[in-house]
């Protein structure tokens, strides 16, 4: 692919669609508009390469790769991820899961990636199909034309020069900056599952043998659960998922002693990291759960996070990202080409952008309840119920795969099982539902 292809300023001020944000759901999305003759502008307010956590693919993702025709270099700087790892401080074994396993046999692995090189791979790859793509130039502002006219747009290069562009259509991928979400006042936290995280890289860190070496590891802890990611140059994305209280006793601790104390807690994981040495700052996020009220408007859609971002244990935030990219080229073509058909081509994009994350945030919710912690630790497949939950992790939540039925019996199992030991289960119940508060509730408690 060809950097010249890259625009340092926009060659015209009209597009058929602007896409803010040059992630991987404003990369593919705005790859597969320009394969189909729309002029695109792709405006990114960073420079690629630049880092990114999240570095953990889907099984699901690789036909989406395919289709964007990078697969081989995605390959080519991936490390093979065949399965996955638990290992729960209440139980003396590791569990073990592959995604051969999985009730489609197709998918049997991923990759796990640098995601400054796999983000740039995605945004060449824009560029290369001819959608004019802007780094180091930010969104400063978006007015919906009246009338359906779509709308005006104002941004600011990084050298101070203001550009505007009129868009028929805009695509908000802005991730975690949520532009459209916040200035529409539609973003909201997920009061169901409030999280912080705090990671950093390692180089050195103890490694399974074979097929196993590109395993992610969970591990979970007193306070949250850890990540264990392994990448193809030797280094290691290692991550503390955990209430927003447990930050907040950091208080004016530096950093990176706070999250080797936070380490500390889990011994598995200290002792595959005994010889390693950290080789990046260690950065933190808070109260990253939330979710838009709505996922479009007349003239725009939210993809990816810039819709919602749920908590990370299963991986699934890149490719719910790139599959909301490929069903929102869908409906962005539906609604430029057949106007009479928008209406029902946005109520299908809606079903779709809350599916993804409703089949994983059942799950997530619970993870860290003993009955889950259990279930997962001692898998059985009754009703198909382990191929059906390991369909779930390996991504394949928006295919034809039957696997619902089998989810459903696995729900009831749960649901049992928290009944059997119904005790232990409320207590975990109150202590969750403490863990979630957000700040104001609790000092609302306080006082």
């Amino acid at each position: 692919m060809n950097n010249n292809t890259l625009h340092t300023q926009a060659s015209h001020t009209s597009c058929d669609v602007l896409v803010i944000g040059g992630g991987p759901a404003g990369a593919t999305a705005a790859a597969l508009l320009a394969e189909r003759g729309y002029r695109v502008t792709l405006l990114e307010k960073a420079r690629h390469p630049r880092f990114h956590i999240g570095e953990s693919l889907l099984p699901a993702n690789l036909p989406l790769l395919e289709k964007l025709g990078v697969a081989e270099a995605v390959k080519a700087i991936g490390m093979e991820k065949w399965g996955a790892e638990f290992v729960s401080p209440l139980h003396d074994h590791r569990q073990t899961f592959e995604f051969a396993d999985a009730w489609d046999k197709s998918m049997p692995m991923a990759y796990q990636v640098r995601r400054s090189e796999f983000d740039e791979i995605l945004i060449r790859n824009a560029a290369a199909k001819n959608a004019t793509v802007i780094e180091g130039c930010q969104v400063q502002e978006v007015t919906f034309l009246p009338d359906g006219a779509g709308a005006a747009v104002r941004a600011q290069h990084d050298d101070g020069r203001q550009e505007s562009w009129q868009a028929r259509f805009v695509l908000d991928a802005s991730g975690r900056d949520t532009f459209l979400g916040n200035r529409l006042k539609a973003k909201q936290r997920n009061k169901a599952h409030n999280s912080t995280a705090v990671y950093a890289h390692f180089s050195g860190a103890a490694r399974h043998d074979g097929k196993k070496e590109g395993h992610i590891t969970v591990f979970w802890f007193e306070h949250g659960w850890f990540w264990f990611i392994p990448l193809a140059d030797g280094i290691t994305s290692v991550g503390a998922v955990t209430w927003p209280y447990y930050l907040k006793t950091r208080g004016k601790k530096p950093l990176d002693a706070f999250f080797a104390e936070t380490i500390a807690m889990c011994q598995p994981l200290q002792a595959r990291l005994a010889s390693a040495q950290r080789v990046s700052a260690v950065e933190a996020t808070g109260n990253f759960s939330y979710v838009c009220d709505h996922t479009h408007g007349e003239n725009y859609l939210l993809l990816g996070d810039a819709y919602t971002f749920i908590d990370p244990v299963f991986s699934s935030g890149v490719m719910l990202a790139m599959q909301s990219a490929f069903v929102g080229a869908d409906t962005v073509d539906t609604c430029l080409r057949h106007p009479e058909r928008a209406a029902a081509a946005l109520q299908a994009f809606d079903r779709t952008m809350r599916a993804g994350p409703k089949a994983f945030s059942w799950f997530i919710y619970r993870m860290t309840s003993p009955t889950m912690r259990d279930m997962f630790m001692d898998p059985r497949n009754i009703f198909r119920a382990k191929e059906a939950v390991l369909s779930v992790l390996a991504g394949d939540v928006f295919g034809k795969t039957p696997i619902w039925p089998s989810i459903r019996a696995f729900k009831i199992l749960y649901y049992l099982g928290s009944l059997v030991r119904l005790k232990r289960s409320v207590h975990a119940w109150r202590m969750r539902k403490r863990n979630i508060r957000t700040e104001d509730e609790t000092i609302a408690e306080v006082r």
